[in-house]
């Protein structure tokens, strides 16, 4: 199946589930979320994509439910018990929290995910093709917490790595290996989390659509001491995560891990400001890395102006032939349904891929917006690419 059909009958998939949600009957078949912390009933998502919370507050005088930049009002009943359901909700995944007189506070209910800067709930609406994401009855790979000093943040760090099914077994095999990254306000737990990054391998390697390989999962979060700020602004060129990538984590990751130890079989994706983070790195250092894949987001965001690349990140890309030459895959994704800066932008770099002859590939993400599983699908397409 060619990929523009592909993509139609993903989209009209996805049209019919929406409406479906939309028009169709309100039933009564609420369940536990998928996310729920074990033994909790609430909250509860309905085949319409509402959300129900239920929360004892008894000394509270009023309640509501925040959920996709929306709170819902929440009822009392005669033993203190606030109940209550949002509007339908689009599949996929989201962040959300209660309002308890005006304190926001984490759902009790759920497990929590770092998202917004902060620890807090989230809940999965089933998504119409939520398959490629499912825990299955298939070979499952290890992900592995590996704490670390760096001597240029001069701070103990954290990254996450993720081994094939096969890793173990085949003991004098060596694997290439993806460094993937998170978007802003997020951490190095995202990718495992709210992303099912190793779900989605196991599934592809098990029907052998894609190729075992190791996934780094780090912290784009990174200062010098003397930089150190809150925070707040992602861009800041305080930022040192480059140089801790390219001088701390590769080298560690194939000491520690039995890597394919060149640029071939290494590549480099992020969402976000993880997809501007790791265009910049792959670009500063061709040497290490061979495959890129940008999830939501360019080098050039947040401006959506037309890129020269005579002058665009040092003029890396104004050498087409070269870039072709040395690139094995570029791959970009993006919603269709994104706040107009995320396609504008990609759609800039796009046209000047496209004057300089750069050969690349893109992916729409059908009636998704900037969001995980937008993202989650932009791995599961990637991946599929990689060390082929």
């Amino acid at each position: 199946m060619s990929r523009t059909i592909a993509y139609i009958v993903c989209l009209i998939a996805g049209m019919a589930y929406s409406i479906a949600r939309a028009e169709g009957p309100e039933k009564e078949d609420f369940r536990p979320s998928t996310v729920n912390q074990p033994g909790k009933e609430y909250p509860q998502v309905n085949s319409g994509g509402k959300v129900r919370v239920q929360v004892a507050a008894p000394d509270a005088k009023y309640v509501q439910l925040d959920i996709g930049g929306v709170k819902y009002d929440l009822t009392r009943d005669e033993t203190g018990v606030w109940s209550g359901e949002s509007a339908p909700q689009e599949e996929g995944f989201h962040y959300y929290q209660l309002n308890i007189d005006g304190a926001s506070v984490p759902d009790p209910g759920t497990r929590y995910f770092y998202g917004a800067g902060r620890w807090g709930s989230g809940i999965e609406i089933p998504a119409h093709d939520q398959d490629f994401y499912t825990l299955k009855n298939v070979p499952h790979g290890l992900v592995s917490e590996m704490n670390y000093y760096s001597d240029i943040t001069r701070k103990w760090r954290r990254c996450f790595v993720y081994t094939p099914p096969c890793y173990e077994a085949e003991a004098d095999k060596r694997y290439p290996v993806l460094y993937l990254q998170h978007g802003s306000f997020e951490d190095e737990t995202g990718w495992t989390g709210q992303g099912k990054a190793g779900l989605i391998l196991d599934n592809l390697i098990a029907e052998r659509k894609a190729r075992p390989m190791i996934i780094v999962m780090d912290n784009g979060y990174a200062f010098r001491p003397e930089e150190e700020q809150a925070v707040s602004d992602p861009t800041r060129p305080a930022m040192v995560f480059e140089e801790v990538m390219i001088n701390e984590i590769v080298p560690m990751i194939d000491r520690r891990f039995r890597t394919l130890n060149h640029r071939e079989s290494r590549a480099i994706a992020g969402l976000s400001m993880g997809a501007n983070q790791t265009m910049r790195i792959i670009m500063n250092n061709l040497d290490t890395f061979a495959w890129y894949g940008g999830f939501s987001g360019t080098a050039n965001y947040p401006s959506a102006a037309e890129i020269d690349a005579e002058t665009f990140l040092g003029g890396v890309f104004k050498e087409g032939d070269r870039i072709n030459g040395q690139i094995r895959a570029l791959w970009l994704g993006v919603g269709t349904t994104e706040p107009e800066v995320f396609p504008q932008s990609i759609g800039a770099f796009r046209n000047m891929l496209k004057r300089q002859g750069i050969d690349h590939t893109f992916y729409e993400s059908p009636g998704t917006a900037h969001e995980w599983l937008t993202w989650r699908r932009s791995l599961y397409q990637f991946a599929q690419l990689l060390f082929q």
